[in-house]
């Protein structure tokens, strides 16, 4: 680099950030929250499917691991898919996510427990961090109807 051309920004490549989920994935499947959340900013949300919002990595944390080690003890995230991650400014992107979750025992997941995932990244403390990560359960218009009869039957 000359003097006249100032310091240059870095381009991720995409495969850095498609990372992500791979590794929480990993993390998950091992039933350590600490591996699942280690991509989350220090303040960064995680918005579960229920839409309760955990703030900061801590507290992912915290709440994660009593939950791997007795409700969802040998539970696996698998058939992960990155739909697509994209760039939107130098130090923000963003990335879409599939997956299924099987809990101990099964084989594949049943249709009610396949997810989708918005990650809002930053580029941040040297590293790409998870600012907010949100998630929704996949259900049909058609299922979702079926669940609303029956909480009104």
């Amino acid at each position: 680099m000359t003097k006249t051309e100032g310091p240059r920004k870095m381009t991720p490549s995409l495969g850095t950030l498609r990372a992500v989920p791979a590794r929480m994935i990993e993390g998950w499947n091992r039933g350590d929250a600490a591996a699942f959340a280690a991509d989350f900013a220090p303040d960064g949300e995680l918005i579960d499917f229920e839409g309760t919002v955990h703030k900061g990595r801590d507290t992912v944390i915290a709440c994660q691991q009593p939950l791997f080690d007795t409700v969802l003890k040998g539970s696996r995230l698998v058939r992960s898919q990155v739909e697509f991650t994209r760039l939107v400014a130098p130090d923000f992107a963003v990335i879409h996510h599939r997956f299924g979750m099987t809990m101990a025992g099964e084989e594949e997941p049943p249709p009610s427990r396949y997810f989708l995932q918005l990650f809002a990244m930053v580029r941040q403390n040297g590293r790409w961090e998870i600012a907010t990560l949100q998630n929704a359960r996949l259900v049909s218009l058609e299922s979702a109807m079926a669940l609303d009869a029956q909480a009104t039957a």
